[in-house]
């Protein structure tokens, strides 16, 4: 899949960890979160949301599938997504999350997959992959920052498509490289997310330099980032990620769309 054919189907960011594209017919929506600024209450401590979503639930249109990549914190699942889940045919989590948010909602443990019917014949699968919330091991980190499970979606005729969701190994992403790259079109969750009284204060999602370690990992022929604005414990953005892009020789693998945005 050549890179131009990789960019035929826009995605489209919101703020924080959310955004919106069209894939095989289906339309897929990450981490909803759509409330205002202010401080959220989570498992530990208190979330700050710096700028409101450029768009509405209402102004979405009608969602396919929600790729949730936790439902446990409000930088990735809020009041305002929890309500749109609802209208959502099928929301894919972790296991935990699958038993929490009801009917509607299936958990994917690593390397699990699932077969969706596209409108016009043929199936997507969607495939469960490895995240990490956090620094060291996942025996370590789960008991603190939870379960995450990131995606990959693939189809016959379709490109690769990898969702990371809040990941911070590139152990991680090396696993699904040897089974899925080269990745056509990454949405890389970063902005170097951290708090000082969690894990010494290092990293709980990439930072842009190992965004940029991960794009030459997976050998990712686009990426679109997200989660990397709108939330106070974000430590680096669009200057970070366009720098470190830039440093490892990589611009072009930058969407875009999202260059643009600027």
């Amino acid at each position: 899949m050549s890179q131009l054919n990789a960019n035929q189907f826009p995605v489209r960011t919101f703020g924080g960890p959310t955004a919106l594209f069209e894939y095989g017919g289906l339309r897929f929506l990450t981490d909803p979160t759509f409330d205002g600024p202010g401080d959220y209450a989570s498992p530990g401590p208190t979330l700050t949301k710096t700028a409101p979503s450029t768009t509405s639930p209402a102004e979405l249109g009608p969602i396919d599938v929600v790729l949730l990549s936790h439902d446990e914190h409000a930088d990735n699942l809020d009041t305002s997504g929890r309500a749109l889940l609802a209208d959502v045919p099928l929301t894919l989590t972790t296991p935990g999350g699958g038993e929490r948010l009801g009917a509607k909602a299936k958990g994917l443990a690593d390397w699990e997959s699932i077969e969706l019917e596209r409108p016009g014949g043929g199936t997507i699968t969607v495939t469960g992959v490895p995240a990490i919330h956090g620094p060291g091991a996942r025996e370590e980190v789960e008991p603190i920052a939870g379960q995450v499970v990131g995606f990959v979606l693939t189809g016959e005729g379709l490109p690769t498509v990898y969702v990371s969701g809040d990941n911070a190994s590139l152990d991680a992403v090396r696993e699904i490289a040897d089974r899925f790259a080269p990745i056509d079109t990454a949405l890389l969750f970063a902005g170097a997310p951290r708090f000082p009284m969690l894990f010494d204060g290092n990293l709980i999602v990439l930072d842009s330099a190992q965004a940029a370690e991960a794009t030459r990992i997976l050998d990712a022929r686009r990426v679109v980032p997200v989660h990397h604005d709108s939330w106070a414990h974000f430590t680096e953005g669009r200057d970070e990620l366009e720098a470190a892009f830039a440093a490892a020789g990589l611009t072009d693998r930058l969407d875009q769309d999202w260059v643009q945005r600027a």
